[in-house]
């Protein structure tokens, strides 16, 4: 096929034009020397594409109940006309699955193929934070496995009995997450075969701590010092679920199984989290820069090109603080706003540009620029390094201080050298998951007395933790330790405590 020749003439299309047109969208992101893992295309219905987006996007799901009250909602929300679906949903794996829709016309596959397949793909397989923490490799058997094991602990222990812990489970999701680099990455292909040993050597799953413990009070505080407990038991430690599939005393194999599942698949993406306008950005100006080559080409027509501004214009579309569609700043819109600012720096710099970026400023090669970017940033250190005055001035961004305790609002940053800094900071800051997680560690555990366990909250700002939320996943935390748990506000500056919540476990949870 000849690279003038037209791709398609209307807006049917078939497997043989979805063929036509991901042969079509690779050659032009080889041309961009773009590193994708291999593709594998997926045709779904709308309502596929609903239960996609009730298990979290991810294939070979385990099933829960909040899946399906999710898939009953969006549902409602999408027949009544009050909600649309995205045209393609993108797993991180290899091969990388993008799910198309079969409702689509030729020109949205086209800009889904670019986006998904070849735009998130590459940002996927490039970007430090994914080579860290996740194993794209794996994470399908690995699913797989999940899937298979958790409906096997239906069948022999109950649904009442699994859903009530992966309910407390899912409640501390957000705090089930390692959040710096650990010895060993984790191979998920590896874990699935140690979860099968486990199975067969169940008395392995047990902390020997608690095994080992002399049953008297004046025994255990002679024998273990304060240092040597918490070396044992790992503390203090962060990542919540990880200690209470070590060390919680009263799980069985299989709950700790269950843990270690959803703890797996909350690091997975750990990632995404922290990288949303980038990975969006890469995504939309790949997409941008196949559709504007296809259509230069001959590839697309005049009306398939129209069509494709409209979408994309829909998707970066950021509306005015005062508009009612206003929900704070679109990261599709901010992420390709900076990355078209970059390719700008590079390509056609401003005297202020090479001030400000000299490392990038005049460089040329915009696309390789683009790529070192992707593979060493996430939002909050891209936003810090590269929002510029321009963009700054262009967005008309500026740095409000709203203190709840004051009369008046304050303007902090205007558009000035030091304004621009501010702001950038200010804006970074949204991003960075140290501002927007509460830190809540473990931090010790009363073996000599009723083993309560002790958890502190380090209050960033003066901020605590809503009353409500903290009792209701504290009851979980509490259900899954088997014991008594304690969490206690500290203000980090004084050591104060501003606040204590606790919390005792239930007896009908075991």
């Amino acid at each position: 096929m000849s690279d003038t020749a037209l791709l398609y003439p209307g807006t049917d299309w078939d497997f043989g034009t979805i063929q036509r047109i991901y042969d079509r969208v690779e050659r032009v992101a080889k041309e961009l020397k773009l590193d994708t893992y291999p593709n594998q295309i997926e045709v779904i219905t709308a309502e596929q594409m609903l239960d996609a987006y009730s298990s979290i996007g991810m294939p070979l799901f385990y099933k829960h109940w909040s899946f399906g009250k999710q898939f009953a909602q969006n549902e409602v929300m999408y027949r009544k006309g009050l909600r649309g679906l995205a045209y393609e949903l993108v797993i991180n794996s290899s091969p990388c699955i993008s799910y198309i829709m079969e409702e689509n016309t030729a020109t949205l596959q086209t800009l889904v193929i670019a986006h998904a397949a070849f735009g998130h793909n590459t940002f996927f397989k490039t970007n430090y934070l994914f080579k860290q923490w996740t194993d794209a490799e794996g994470i399908l058997d690995y699913l797989d496995f999940a899937k298979t094991y958790i409906a096997q602990c239906e069948e022999r222990y109950g649904q009442q009995q699994v859903e009530q812990l992966l309910d407390a489970a899912h409640a501390l999701m957000s705090h089930g997450v390692h959040r710096y680099p650990r010895p060993r990455r984790p191979d998920l292909k590896t874990e699935e075969r140690r979860a099968r040993d486990r199975l067969e050597h169940q008395e392995h799953s047990y902390n020997d701590l608690w095994r080992t413990l002399p049953t008297a009070p004046a025994k255990i505080q002679a024998s273990l010092s304060d240092e040597r407990r918490k070396a044992l038991l790992e503390l203090p430690q962060e990542n919540l679920l990880y200690f209470l599939e070590k060390s919680a005393p009263r799980l069985q194999p299989w709950q700790r199984e269950l843990l270690r599942i959803v703890r797996l698949v909350a690091q997975y993406f750990y990632p995404q989290s922290q990288t949303k306008v980038m990975n969006e950005g890469c995504a939309c100006w790949v997409h941008y820069k196949i559709m504007n080559t296809l259509h230069q080409q001959g590839a697309l027509n005049d009306g398939a090109f129209l069509e494709f501004l409209q979408s994309h214009t829909n998707v970066v579309y950021q509306p005015e603080f005062n508009d009612p569609h206003y929900n704070g700043i679109n990261p599709y819109a901010l992420g390709l706003g900076m990355m078209q600012d970059i390719e700008r720096i590079v390509v056609d710099p401003t005297d202020e540009d090479r001030e400000w970026f000299p490392d990038i400023a005049g460089k040329g090669d915009a696309t390789a620029v683009l790529q070192d970017i992707w593979a060493n940033y996430r939002d909050e250190s891209f936003v810090s390094q590269f929002l510029s005055p321009r963009l700054i001035r262009q967005w008309r961004m500026f740095h409000l201080y709203d203190d709840a305790g004051a009369s008046e609002l304050k303007v902090e940053a205007i558009h000035d050298e030091h304004g621009y800094r501010r702001i950038r900071k200010a804006l970074s800051r949204q991003y960075d998951v140290a501002w927007l997680d509460p830190d809540i560690q473990v931090v010790d555990v009363d073996l000599a007395g009723d083993r309560r366990l002790i958890v502190h909250h380090s209050v960033l700002n003066g901020i605590l933790l809503a009353e409500n939320d903290a009792r209701q996943v504290l009851q979980h935390l509490s259900d899954l330790w088997g014991y008594d748990v304690l969490l206690k506000e500290i203000d980090p500056a004084t050591g104060a405590v501003l606040k204590e919540h606790a919390a005792s476990a239930r007896a009908t949870f075991f």
